[in-house]
């Protein structure tokens, strides 16, 4: 196997490279805010955003403890 030479790496193999690299970053990205959304989507699924269906409001917030 050679050994690289000045010149062998031009500036459109440069290019070519990031422009790879950048598709594959914005392909992650894109399949991590794919993964968010459905799981928020699993977490949140009733009328009111933030509040899990089921939960009565009681924990996790209220300064005053639950009713014994």
């Amino acid at each position: 196997m050679s050994a690289l030479r000045p010149g062998d790496i031009t500036d459109e193999v440069i290019q070519a490279m990031d422009a790879a690299k950048r598709q594959a970053l914005q392909k992650d990205l894109r399949a991590l805010a794919a993964n968010i959304r459905a799981d928020a989507e699993g977490r949140y699924d009733s009328a009111e955003p933030g509040w899990q269906a089921g939960v009565d409001g009681r924990c996790c917030g209220s300064r005053t403890p639950p009713a014994s």
